[in-house]
């Protein structure tokens, strides 16, 4: 019945109808005044956002726009005006060649803003967030032409992954287990190598796979972590390795397989973030605690 379901679903996907439907669901629910961001959270853990309405579900659901419709100019207004002050700081200030790469003029904004010379480590886990901000504003580059998006949603992004640094270890554990029922195989060879411990687990968590993926692969995972549900990425990992096992077999030191999971084939990247998704689902989606999301 399941293999049945999905052979269904997979089907309509591929004539349209299955994206129709999700479009006209969630127009239904941007109608409300104001919006029910318990309802718009439950359609983006269950269905991948629409990429003309991606832009507006992730600035509601970060809070970087308010729930009232009604609202939403004029709050972009004050968030714009912010922009254009910190891009004008970093400027007279000289914070910034403002020829550089426009993620590293964006990523001294947010420093500033946020008072810092250096990029800040986080405490739990000594990482640093530059690691974070820098791949995902990168990323969001690729997606978005407005950069004012684009800072924000960077910063309220880095803002999550911030908050989920004591959730790490869970996720890890989540992505051992889950790695161990998936494919025992694999599983044991990663430990008879003793190369499950050396797995960039912290960097692909803690950039949400910014970097890692293709940016179409990515806005599917992205859905879920702005709805508060990162575990989806302790799934992704799962996924990655799993899809690359051919290699990883052959792989005879914890080096190789560094190497392997650092050289993803473009043709497996969607592949990765579709089979997370479906794994996720699968075990019974849940976003995690209301901690982990943006207040």
């Amino acid at each position: 019945m399941t293999d049945e379901r999905n052979f269904r679903s997979s089907y309509y996907e591929k004539v349209g109808c299955r994206g129709v439907e999700e479009k006209k669901s969630l127009e239904i629910l941007m109608k409300e005044k104001p919006w029910d961001k318990v309802k718009l959270k439950q359609f983006c853990l269950r269905f991948t956002v629409p990429a003309a309405y991606r832009n507006l579900v992730w600035k509601v659901l970060l809070d970087i726009l308010p729930v009232y419709p009604d609202s939403h100019q004029y709050v972009m207004e004050q968030r714009t005006e912010q922009y254009q002050d910190l891009l004008y700081a970093v400027e007279m200030l000289e914070l910034v060649d403002m020829d550089a790469p426009r993620s590293e003029v964006l990523f001294e904004m947010w420093l500033l803003e946020n008072e810092e010379r250096k990029p800040p480590m986080f405490p739990e886990t000594n990482f640093s967030s530059a690691d974070t901000f820098l791949p995902i504003v990168k990323t969001l580059l690729e997606l978005y032409d407005d950069e004012v998006d684009v800072y924000w949603l960077a910063k309220t992004l880095t803002e999550v992954v911030r908050s989920m640094q004591r959730e790490l270890p869970k996720l890890k554990e989540a992505f051992m287990t889950m790695l161990e029922k998936e494919d025992g195989e694999l599983f044991n060879h990663l430990v008879d190598i003793n190369a499950l411990e050396v797995l960039p687990l912290t960097k692909w968590f803690n950039c949400c796979f910014a970097g890692v993926l293709d940016d179409t692969s990515l806005t599917k995972i992205w859905d879920k972590i702005c709805s508060g549900a990162p575990k989806i990425l302790s799934f992704a990992a799962v996924m990655l390795v799993v899809t690359l096992r051919r290699n990883i077999l052959r792989s005879k030191n914890a080096e190789e397989v560094i190497k392997c999971v650092s050289q993803i084939p473009e043709q497996c990247e969607e592949v990765v973030a579709n089979k997370a998704i479906e794994l996720w689902q699968y075990y019974g989606a849940q976003p995690q605690s209301d901690t982990l999301a943006k207040k």
